[in-house]
Order: structure tokens, then C-alpha cells, then sequence
């Protein structure tokens, strides 16, 4: 298809569950707010690991959304999906029937999908026999259940698919989902990336990688992305889901429109199992292709989403690639991470900062990141540190980077007819 001939792609609502608020205006509120989710692990003991706190979902109760029976036959990060995806759904004012169903799709990315039942059932397997497992084990720990399950419980009949990229599944997620309506194979998608990753074996392997901090004293102040005091990530769990639709479609159906998605880059490392490649080189191009994809120039950017992780490789190679994308322009451009406050979500990551990015569109509001303090030598651009800021945003880029060499940039831009 020619530029011309494909559709424009519209965010028409979205839902969140999250370490900092379990709907969009409670998420958004404590964005704004520079309000942490981090704390001690509630979801296990923790005291025999070496780290001990973590971005929990606080007050998810899975019976507002579905009834009980449902809720028993689903791991958390389906749970999650389905919760903020009727959230989202509700939102858009968006009804799906018999007349339109086939033209709704859904996509929702997971880093690891249902861990949780996997390590529950492993349990029950050493200590009970084969014999005494669930019959449900397989189908709530599957990756694709969010995406499936979701479909099941609001009648989405369109396509239907979940990518499993590590920590840039659930922005895949959104930028397949965006290609799915820019060519026509859908009307609307929902789309994002959830997670529930907080579980012992979880906890035990990012450690075991040295991927994870240790400041288990200073709960809220262990996310600490570009600065020098940094020493891995917090883990957190959560969803984030948007509501793509073509405008043409929107508009005539008097929908709220809160921002256009316009750009989608991805390209992959090839160099390294979970260190990103020598300068950013990488990502640097994920964030070009997106910006080409969208027809901007690096001047029209106004905000940066970062991947923003807090660990020693990210947010050097990170800084690096959004320097060498955008060129003398990228200290010109702010930049934050929500992680800051959320902890990392890993697949789920990509979800919630896509809608961080579309809400400081239609806010004109830019998220902080909190525990910037002594900024790292290679960290050198305007990082929103501490406190939210007011600010025009006509154009937002949000990265995501995973495991795998995996790398996707995002790009909303401030509607007009």
C-alpha cells in the first residue's frame, strides 16, 4: 500500500492496572504525584533473596471484572489483561456486537506469561505426582492466554495474536496492532502488554543474573534510572492497554480521540542474550525507523518515554542511542522514566509507559524520574527529575528494549483533523 492509502490510527481509550493505581486516572494521578509503588514483596517470603522488594499490584480484586469461576481458571497477568482491557473498552465507549466483532482485534504482549501457575504446579508435581495437577496448568500458563481470554470475555472476534519479545512485548504489541489497523485488517484493536512476573523463581533468576538492585532498605528509592548510584532493576507487574482505532471509523462513531499513533520502529541487536549492542547502535535505529515511519524530523519530538531501567547497561546505551537518532536535538528533548516509580513490568513495561505517552499528549504533562540525584557521566540530557513538569508535548517517542536484542520505538503525536 502507498502512504496515502493507509488508514490513520487513532487512541481512543485505554486501562491500566499498575504498582501506582489499578485504573488511568488513579495511574496517571500518581504519575503526576511522583508517587512510588515500590515496596517489600507481600506476594511470597522473600527474606531468604537477595532482593526483597518489588512493584506489586496493591488491591486487585479479579471479581470486578469476571466472576469468580473465571477468575480460578486464570493466571494474574491474564486476569490483569482482561480487568484493563474492559476498562479501556469503556473508555473508548466502544460497543462490540454482532455487527462489528469481526472487525475488533486484540493483541497483548507478555514477557513470560503464567509463571505463577507454572511454579504452583511444579509443587504440586514433586510433592503430590503427576496425577494430582491441574487440568488447567497448560491453558492459563501460556503466553497467548491475555490476548485469547481477553477475546473471550468482550466478544473481540478480529485478529488476534500475542508477542513474546521480553521486555518490549507489550510495545510490539501496540505497534503490530497499529500496522493491523494503518492497512485495513481491522477497525480497532486493543492492544498492550501485561505481566505477573513477581513469583520466587522470577525473583531468584533475575537476581541470579545480576539483572536486579539490592537496596531493600530503601524501598522507594531503588529505582533510580540514569543515575550514578543505580544497581538494577526493580521487578513490577501490571498491564497497560490502549484502544487503537482507524480515525474514519472513530470519528463516525463520536468517538473521544486522545491522541494519533503515527510511527513504529523495531529492529533487533544481534549481538548479546541480555546486554544491549556497543553504543546504542540498535536502538538508535528502532528510534529512526520510527521517526521515518511517522514522517517527522528529530525537531518535532517533544518528550521521550525511556525504557529507562535503572540498571548500569541500559541507561548509558540508552542515552547514547537517543543522542546518535536525534542528533544536537536530544538536549532539546525531554526525557523520563515512569520505571522509576512502577519498578519494570518487563512485557508489561511497553503497555503502561504507551499510555503514560498518550496521557502526557493529552495533558500537556510530563512524568518524573524520581531518584535522580548525582546523574551518571554518560547520562547527560533533561531527565524530568523529581517533579512532573508542564509542558507542550505535540510529539511523544516511547522506547522498550528486551532481552534478545530486541528494540521498538512508539510514536504519538498530538491529534488534529
Amino acid at each position: 500500500m502507498t502512504h496515502s492509502e493507509l488508514k490513520r490510527v487513532v487512541v481512543t481509550g485505554m486501562g491500566a492496572i499498575t504498582p501506582i493505581g489499578n485504573t488511568l486516572s488513579d495511574y496517571w494521578e500518581s504519575l503526576m504525584a511522583g508517587r512510588s509503588g515500590i515496596a517489600p514483596i507481600t506476594h511470597f517470603d522473600a527474606s531468604a533473596h537477595n532482593c526483597r522488594i518489588a512493584g506489586e499490584v496493591k488491591g486487585f480484586d479479579p471479581e470486578s471484572y469476571m466472576n469468580r469461576k473465571d477468575a480460578k481458571r486464570m493466571d494474574r497477568f491474564a486476569q490483569f489483561a482482561v480487568a484493563a482491557s474492559k476498562q479501556a473498552i469503556a473508555d473508548a465507549g466502544l460497543e462490540i456486537n454482532d455487527r462489528n466483532a469481526a472487525d475488533i482485534g486484540i493483541i497483548i504482549g507478555t514477557g513470560i506469561g503464567g509463571l505463577k501457575v507454572l511454579e504452583d504446579q511444579q509443587e504440586i508435581y514433586l510433592t503430590r505426582g503427576p496425577d494430582r495437577c491441574s487440568p488447567f496448568m497448560i491453558p492459563m500458563m501460556i503466553a497467548n492466554m491475555a490476548a485469547g481470554l481477553t477475546a473471550i470475555h468482550v466478544g473481540a472476534k478480529g485478529p488476534n495474536s500475542c508477542s513474546v519479545t521480553a521486555c518490549a512485548a507489550g510495545s510490539n504489541a501496540i505497534g503490530d496492532a497499529f500496522r493491523f489497523v494503518q492497512r485495513g485488517y481491522a477497525k480497532a484493536m486493543i492492544c498492550g502488554g501485561t505481566e505477573a512476573a513477581v513469583t520466587p523463581l522470577s525473583v531468584a533468576g533475575f537476581a541470579a543474573a545480576r539483572a536486579l538492585t539490592s537496596r531493600n532498605d530503601e524501598p522507594e528509592k531503588a529505582s533510580r534510572p540514569f543515575d550514578a548510584n543505580r544497581d538494577g532493576f526493580v521487578l513490577g507487574e501490571g498491564v497497560g492497554i490502549l484502544i487503537l482505532e482507524d480515525r474514519e471509523w472513530a470519528i463516525a462513531r463520536g468517538a473521544n480521540i486522545y491522541a494519533e499513533m503515527v510511527g513504529y520502529g523495531l529492529t533487533c541487536d544481534a549481538y548479546h542474550m541480555t546486554s544491549p549492542s556497543p553504543g546504542g547502535v540498535g536502538a538508535a535505529r528502532a528510534i529512526e525507523l520510527c521517526l521515518k515511519d511517522a514522517g517527522l524530523s528529530p525537531d518535532q519530538v517533544s518528550y521521550i518515554n525511556a525504557h529507562g531501567t535503572s540498571t548500569p547497561a541500559n541507561d548509558t546505551t540508552e542515552t547514547a542511542a537517543i543522542k546518535k537518532a536525534l542528533g544536537d536535538n536530544a538536549y532539546k528533548i525531554a526525557v523520563s522514566s515512569t520505571k522509576s516509580m512502577t519498578g519494570h513490568l518487563l512485557g508489561g513495561s511497553g503497555g503502561i509507559e504507551a499510555v503514560a505517552s498518550v496521557m502526557a499528549i493529552a495533558r500537556d504533562r510530563l512524568p518524573p524520574t524520581l531518584n535522580l540525584d548525582q546523574p551518571d557521566e554518560g547520562c547527560d540530557l533533561d531527565y524530568v527529575p523529581h517533579t512532573s513538569r508542564d509542558h507542550k508535548v505535540d510529539v511523544v517517542l516511547s522506547n522498550s528494549f528486551g532481552f534478545g536484542g530486541h528494540n521498538v520505538t512508539l510514536a504519538f503525536q498530538k491529534y488534529s483533523d
